[in-house]
């Protein structure tokens, strides 16, 4: 209880603070978008799309701050293994277990699944079936930023959903393991077309959250790793008291529910949780860049935002490519009594867009 009280006091303090960055407009024309996709794409056919989706997560984080991080990483986990098309939300079929079965997706929360349920069916009731889940994944991962206390950006908008997802063999070739180090990443990122200035904010994503201790204690069983500060292990030890251990630990020590650049002052402080994290500042290659970003937080909060821009449009869907789906864990297709319910309902109501009547 004392807990969820400090995290709301938090989350109050924020809204109330002026203290959030606004990525400028030099910073958005400097980040290009992809072709079908635009900064005003719901002007006109779901003009209240973002108030919707903030104003409800508003008060999902005054009740708890800990899942921001849970949408940000649903984000992360879409867009890195068939594109930012919303496969990720998908249910298994005949044709096998979906996305969400895959080892690494264990760990993503039900309740983030449940929250962008609960966001579809907001915005599509105000502006009928017109918005894509994969559209309002990142707008809600943007949210969870800034409401978190990180960067307010913009976010480019057109995204439709996809029709297939990933094996889990697929999903384990495309996410960065705890345990990879630098070089992994970077390889891995540079086939997504990022870069290493980007590997390094995006990483910064684990200011916010939780781990389960199999995530890390490989480095802490049955020897530790020398790179890990003694006093942040022993504490871990106490957390994690087996390398099987089912607890969970918060990835930032410094403030785990606040969204700033502590995470790389972690690093510098030898007390990054993955080898992935970590690695960072003992790999020559990133190190500089993680000082930078630890001593000076507006540069992190600047090129994160232009990270998550460039991260979030890799691979999307546009046009007539994919669809919006009625639900999000169900291709239209395999849906139709849902999909021909909802078109029933919708009709009825006034606002329904004349983009989707055609």
């Amino acid at each position: 209880m004392a807990s969820s009280a400090a995290a709301a006091s938090i989350v109050s303090l924020l809204f109330l603070s002026s203290s959030l960055l606004l990525v400028s407009e030099a910073q958005k024309t400097s980040a290009p978008i992809v072709n079908g996709l635009s900064w005003t794409f719901y002007k006109q056919s779901c003009p209240k799309v973002e108030s919707i989706i903030r104003n409800q997560l508003k008060k999902v984080f005054k009740k708890d701050i800990g899942q921001a991080a849970g949408l940000l990483r649903l984000h992360f986990h879409d867009c890195f293994v068939l594109g930012c098309e919303g496969s990720v939300l998908l249910d298994g079929s005949a044709s096998g277990p979906g996305e969400q079965e895959a080892i690494p997706n264990l760990t993503l929360r039900k309740e983030a699944f449940e929250i962008i349920d609960d966001l579809r069916a907001r915005v599509h009731k105000e502006c009928g079936r017109v918005v894509s889940c994969s559209d309002i994944v990142a707008i809600a991962a943007r949210d969870s930023v800034t409401l978190s206390g990180g960067p307010d950006y913009e976010v480019p908008l057109g995204r439709r959903d996809g029709l297939t997802f990933a094996t889990q063999q697929g999903t384990l070739d495309n996410l960065v393991p705890p345990f990879a180090d630098t070089t992994f990443l970077l390889d891995r990122l540079a086939s997504k077309n990022l870069d290493k200035t980007d590997a390094v904010a995006l990483s910064g994503g684990h200011t916010i959250g939780i781990s389960h201790c199999s995530s890390f204690t490989d480095r802490l069983y049955p020897t530790q790793d020398p790179t890990m500060d003694k006093t942040f292990a022993n504490n871990l030890k106490k957390s994690c008291p087996a390398a099987d251990s089912p607890n969970t630990v918060f990835q930032d020590i410094r403030s785990p529910n606040v969204f700033d650049n502590k995470y790389y002052v972690d690093l510098m402080n030898r007390q990054g949780l993955f080898t992935s994290d970590q690695d960072l500042y003992t790999d020559k290659r990133t190190r500089d860049i993680v000082k930078s970003f630890a001593v000076d937080e507006k540069l992190f909060f600047e090129q994160f935002a232009l990270s998550m821009i460039k991260m979030g449009q890799m691979s999307v869907l546009t046009g007539k490519q994919g669809e919006v789906r009625a639900n999000c864990s169900v291709r239209n297709t395999d849906n139709k009594n849902y999909l021909a319910s909802v078109v029933d309902d919708e009709v009825r109501e006034e606002g329904w867009s004349a983009e989707f009547r055609k």
